[in-house]
């Protein structure tokens, strides 16, 4: 029972692993950067109040969650792992 649960998780590990990937990909990056950090930047323009509701921010908020479920799959399948 236990090890058809496992090879469950792995392949939806699999799955989300490959759609994080893509995620990422599909992003533009963002050109603030370290001299973004360093000079600052203003976030009191119409675009930065706004950002989550344009893709980029659907996509950003998309990646943080798959990678949330990444990170609670990686621990399940390593306690999986340590208990045989």
């Amino acid at each position: 029972m236990m090890n058809g649960i496992e090879n469950v998780l792995y392949v939806v590990y699999a799955v989300i692993c490959v759609i994080i990937i893509i995620l990422t990909l599909i992003q533009k990056s963002e050109d603030g950067g370290a001299s973004g950090a360093i000079m600052g930047s203003s976030s009191s323009n119409f675009y930065e109040k706004n950002k989550g509701r344009t893709k980029e921010g659907k996509l950003k908020r998309m990646t943080i969650i798959f990678g949330i479920i990444f990170v609670i799959l990686t621990v399940v399948l390593t306690i999986f792992s340590l208990k045989k």
